[in-house]
């Protein structure tokens, strides 16, 4: 899609920079921004309409990012966004301003 002049998002649970880094490999020549949308996980939590959170705490769950299974926090992200800070239109602003100005 890219290829055809598309703009293509992509959102993921992205927990290691290895596999962050070969999603930028794979980008090739196409433009690659990584957008860190952080939440701090005792936030994730309180926000968990499924409760997979508890799930996970409880063991029912098994290799669930945050709880059992590391996190790796982006250190350099082209757009870090603190959901405990930025709305969720101040969000879309940052990263609206970023594809079209940058």
């Amino acid at each position: 899609m890219a290829d055809a002049g598309l703009l293509v998002l992509v959102c993921a649970v992205s927990p290691f920079a290895a596999d962050r880094k070969l999603a930028r490999i794979i980008a090739g020549p196409h433009r690659f921004v990584e957008v860190h949308v952080h939440v701090p996980a005792a936030v994730a939590e309180r926000r968990d309409p499924k409760g997979l959170y508890k799930l996970a705490r409880q063991g029912a769950i098994k290799n669930f990012t945050g709880i059992d299974s590391p996190y790796e926090e982006p250190l350099n992200p082209d757009v870090r966004i603190d959901t405990t800070q930025c709305s969720i239109a101040d969000a879309t602003a940052l990263i609206t301003d970023l594809l079209i100005h940058d």
